[in-house]
């Protein structure tokens, strides 16, 4: 029995790290119905910037923040969103403020940081370089907002890291890109179902743009 859950979850990753991008194509519109929820890896940032263990929240000159490249990227999906008449519903982010932007600028409104969200590497270089999916306590607390049905009608959005998608969904989750989500479709009992993903560049492809 062992064996057989061992090769299901196998099953399972593998499913996640290459569902086909065609699906986009349907995916993307179908988000307009809402019971979706997406965890989004935040868009790019200022690789000469570090983060300060332990984290300063409140200190911008602590974290590493997005670049004007990653502002425009988090503008474009908003934009990509209004043109596709999807609804938004909570937005729940890290607390580290590129998440945070990176969530207002794809909705256009204020965000409800969370700890559950906030890079459980630690601000460990070889931790964001290599994330193993190996903190089972993070990928929980991950696993239970994506869970959550959103409010009726709309589409719950959460903003992370590399880090953390990887804890709640396996290392193969770790080739996640800025900006890019994993999409899951809330059921009415029992855990949401992965649905795909969604590049960055797919929303403006989608989008005829």
């Amino acid at each position: 029995m062992n064996v057989l859950c061992r090769l299901a979850l196998v099953v399972s990753l593998a499913a996640i790290s290459g569902h086909a991008t065609a699906d986009t194509a349907e995916l993307i519109p179908s988000l307009k119905q809402g019971g979706y929820v997406l965890i989004f890896r935040h868009t790019a940032t200022d690789d000469s910037q570090k983060d300060v263990y332990p984290f300063r929240f409140d200190d911008m000159s602590a974290q590493r923040q997005l670049s004007e490249k990653g502002r425009d990227m988090a503008r474009q999906i908003g934009t990509a969103l209004k043109d596709f008449a999807i609804p938004i519903g909570d937005i729940y982010t890290s607390r580290l403020n590129r998440a945070i932007e990176t969530g207002k600028l794809i909705s256009g409104r204020e965000v409800k940081p969370v700890d559950a969200l906030t890079d459980s590497s630690n601000a460990s270089a070889s931790g964001m370089a290599n994330p193993t999916g190996a903190n089972a306590k993070a990928g929980q607390a991950v696993r239970q907002l994506v869970d959550a049905p959103p409010k009726a009608g709309t589409n719950t959005f959460l903003v992370t890291h590399k880090t953390n998608i990887a804890d709640a969904f396996g290392k193969e989750a770790g080739d996640v890109q800025e900006g890019e989500a994993f999409v899951y479709k809330a059921g009415s009992s029992g855990p949401a179902t992965f649905t795909g993903r969604i590049k960055f560049a797919d929303w403006s492809v989608r989008a005829g743009k």
